[in-house]
């Protein structure tokens, strides 16, 4: 009689050293596992993508699943490609430049600071210093961005294993669950996947139209790498909220060394622009996706950003809306449940 609880305790005992250990190993793990997660996530948003290839045909002959995956691949690569080519030399450059003329135009900076009335408590040399170690800490981004360029070849390969084999990994995943929770997870699961994609979708026309739009309003301000900023003002704007505020201060930075009346033209802009995305653009193209609660947004942004920095603000709101179908699902009572619950009654006495 007593075997039946010394064997109750080693069973627990032993699921809760599993639990450790599978905690300890996703601690350890974590940046793979993040990896894993995002190229799970844009397999799925890019389904539309993928489905948008294989309805081109020729005759009777149309790509097979993994030839469009390729054809988007290579459509992708080739277009940063170009832009590592023809865009970030001409800046790499431009910054190095500067650098090396620093001391020149410190030395001018400082002739013409010294009828100033503040030229005393300036510390000119301070300033240089200062400048120049900005200037290699810029320098060393640019190092240090292309060294990841393996991670990020790492992450499309991954991307395209999902989106090839995903489904068949979707449902070796289900049926670990038995049938009654297996039939509703993956009813849940698919209704997430189409509001990912509706997402995506919206986010995607607002980007195309801030990175055409910012890319006219630039080349009209003569800004210097106008598609360049252009070309990261649309991308960036996948991020909400931190996307648009790195666009801004990298645009105001390169205006700012031509001169003042292009940094109110680039502060003009980007404030017009907001007025009318947030009045007239997003109502409308979110309409068709699914609009989180602000709050949500926010939040969500936070926790991203703190987990994983720039990536993590990137995958906050698919994410957010992944969780979001989750818990409508499993966690808010729905009015027919709430009609099967017995309702408490007091009686008065």
């Amino acid at each position: 009689m007593t075997a039946e609880p010394h064997h109750s305790h080693r069973s627990e005992i032993l699921f809760v050293i599993i639990m450790l250990l599978v905690l300890v190993f996703a601690y350890v793990a974590r940046h793979v596992l993040l990896m894993i997660y995002v190229s799970a996530l844009f397999a799925v948003v890019i389904g539309p993508a993928i489905d948008a290839v294989r309805r081109v045909h020729i005759g009777r002959w149309r790509p097979s699943r993994g030839l469009a995956i390729l054809i988007i691949l290579i459509a992708a690569l080739g277009v940063l490609a170009l832009f590592f080519t023809f865009a970030l030399p001409p800046i790499f450059n431009d910054v190095k430049g500067f650098a090396a003329d620093l001391p020149r135009r410190t030395a001018a900076l400082r002739q013409k600071l010294g009828s100033s009335p503040i030229a005393g408590e300036l510390d000119v040399e301070s300033l240089e210093r200062h400048a120049t170690a900005a200037l290699g800490g810029a320098v060393g981004f640019f190092r240090g961005f292309f060294g990841g360029i393996f991670t990020f070849f790492s992450a499309v390969v991954l991307t395209a294993y999902f989106a090839l084999d995903g489904e068949r990994a979707f449902y070796w995943l289900l049926s670990i669950f038995s049938e009654p929770q297996r039939a509703r997870l993956e009813t849940t699961l698919l209704r997430a996947e189409r509001r990912l994609r509706r997402w995506l979708i919206g986010q995607a026309t607002l980007m195309l139209i801030l990175g055409m739009s910012a890319t006219a309003a630039f080349a009209l301000l003569r800004l210097k790498y106008f598609y360049a900023l252009g070309m990261l003002a649309g991308l960036l704007n996948i991020i909400p909220v931190v996307g648009p505020v790195i666009a801004l201060v990298l645009a105001v930075l390169v205006a700012a060394f031509d001169s003042w009346a292009k940094v109110l033209g680039v502060l003009a802009f980007y404030l017009m622009y907001q007025q009318v995305e947030n009045a007239f653009l997003t109502p409308r193209i979110m309409k068709l996706s699914v609009n989180l609660p602000p709050l949500a947004v926010v939040v969500s942004l936070a926790v991203g950003g703190a987990i994983a920095g720039i990536l993590g603000a990137l995958i906050a709101v698919p994410t957010a809306a992944l969780l979001a179908v989750l818990a409508d699902e499993y966690l808010v009572r729905k009015p027919d449940q709430m009609l099967t619950q017995p309702v408490a009654r007091t009686i008065p006495d």
